[in-house]
């Protein structure tokens, strides 16, 4: 059995972890920003000369051993996990309704962070470190780890997930070193599902009881679907300490000249049949919504690894970004919910069809007015696309840098943007052209998600405290 360690941050920072440390600071207004770098462990010295080259071969095969992490192209295997997620996910019945599929992510790419990091020491550990033998390859660690963690939530997948285990171990050279990966990848990965197990995404979702005053949320058509999450708000996060940390401030109430105005733009762009939108706003609105977000940032993470210098990033790099994206998105998802259900803010479609009993001058109801998308089957406040796609581009700026040359192609259509925020604010902007949100929406999930994602980066560059093991 593994022995479980927890490590203190050590001094020291990289240049590479300096720029991430400045990309904090921008986006939190504070902290500043150190990295954990551990010394690898002295050889003893041996009396005899033949014990002496035995410990210098060892220490040798070692700094051999863990130097794979970072190997240019290393990553790759992280992608493969990654890809093979995002390709459970769209199997019908494989991801249960009532759990976030951004709870997955996290646990696959923070399984994979602790795992690599058991071995090389070279960064913060997410929550600890399993105690590892020297020769320990930190490949076969990332591989076991991915493996047991997606063979434990989705157990009828094996079979699959058993062939790329093989294939992905086939590329490591025999002997103790792959053995000894793959067992500190499998004590990580067990152990971090056993912290999760009660995290409270298995509680059975709480029914949601519906408003009828102007301004609260109620299913809505055209399949007037039960509320999605209503309890997700309560599960608990993986590095900030609740999902009320950075609940937004109340939206203006449903009377007010600035409700109006916002109701009033979607009213005019988000509508089916709409004329004030432009047609590159209906591509944009088709183009966001033909995948889930979460997997839309992930895709782009994939690309930047593979794309970072000639032969892609490393081991090391890869699973700290990897991390840190969506340890960031699956808090996000959390925040949003609790906010979505403390304000349970009713959608574009029903504001604007029961415009007539708001008492808002500025207002004037439609009860014929339909979106250009179904509406999503949860409150209006904030914007999913938008707090996700804020959070994403937060991490993924503070690996990658703010301008980048980036190309999203979705649903066999491509779009080019100069930087991820350029990505983001056009996603969350997408929601008021599709009729799905308002801008109180997209601006309140867009300081949401940067928060999010400010504080997550901080847990691992910045020095701050989760208060949690």
């Amino acid at each position: 059995m593994r022995t479980l360690t927890r490590e203190k941050k050590k001094p020291g920072a990289s240049r590479a972890r300096k720029t991430i440390a400045a990309a904090i600071t921008a986006a939190a207004a504070a902290a500043t920003a150190s990295t954990a770098l551990a010394a690898p462990a002295s050889a003893g010295t041996a009396s005899a000369s033949t014990a002496s080259a035995a410990t210098t071969l060892a220490a040798t095969g070692a700094r051999q051993a863990s130097a794979v992490a970072f190997r240019p192209g290393s990553g790759q295997l992280v992608v493969t996990w990654n890809s093979e997620l995002i390709k459970i996910l769209g199997i019908p019945g494989e991801q249960p309704a009532t759990v976030h599929p951004t709870r997955s992510f996290a646990l696959l790419q923070g399984a994979e962070y602790d795992a690599v990091n058991s071995i090389t020491h070279q960064d913060r550990p997410y929550l600890f470190s399993v105690r590892a033998p020297r020769d320990a390859r930190p490949d076969a660690a990332a591989d076991q780890a991915a493996h047991d963690v997606l063979a434990a939530l989705y157990p009828s997948m094996g079979g699959e997930l058993g062939g790329i285990l093989h294939t992905e171990l086939a590329k490591i050279p025999g002997g103790n070193g792959r053995s000894d990966g793959t067992q500190v990848g499998a004590a990580v990965a067990r152990h971090l599902l056993g912290l999760r197990a009660h995290d409270g995404s298995a509680v059975t979702p709480p029914p949601f009881v519906s408003g009828n005053l102007p301004g609260d949320y109620r299913p809505t058509p055209p399949d007037f679907l039960a509320p999605a999450f209503t309890g997700w708000g309560k599960v608990t996060p993986f590095v900030l300490r609740d999902g009320r940390q950075f609940r937004p401030a109340a939206p203006p109430p449903v009377t007010s000249a600035a409700y109006a105005a916002a109701l009033n733009q979607v009213k005019s762009v988000g509508r089916d049949n709409s004329r004030t939108r432009t047609k590159d706003q209906t591509a944009e609105a088709v183009f966001w919504a033909s995948a889930p977000i979460w997997n839309t940032w992930n895709q782009v993470a994939q690309g930047q690894v593979l794309s970072d210098g000639r032969q892609g990033a490393s081991l090391e790099r890869t699973t700290a970004l990897f991390a840190s994206l969506d340890f960031a998105l699956a808090d996000a998802a959390i925040t949003m919910y609790d906010a979505k259900y403390h304000y349970a803010v009713w959608r574009p479609i029903t504001a604007i069809r029961l415009g007539d009993t708001i008492h808002n001058p500025a207002i004037k109801g439609d009860k014929h007015w339909n979106p250009l998308a179904v509406t999503a089957p949860d409150p209006s406040y904030p914007g999913a696309h938008s707090t996700i796609s804020e959070a994403a581009a937060t991490v993924l700026s503070a690996f990658d840098g703010p301008r980048v040359h980036l190309a999203i192609t979705l649903g066999g259509v491509t779009r080019t943007f100069g930087s991820f925020q350029a990505a983001a604010t056009e996603a969350g902007l997408s929601r008021i052209f599709a009729g799905q949100h308002t801008r109180l929406d997209h601006q309140a999930g867009e300081r949401l998600g940067g928060q999010v994602a400010a504080f997550v980066l901080g847990h691992f560059f910045g020095g701050h405290s989760t208060g949690r093991a």
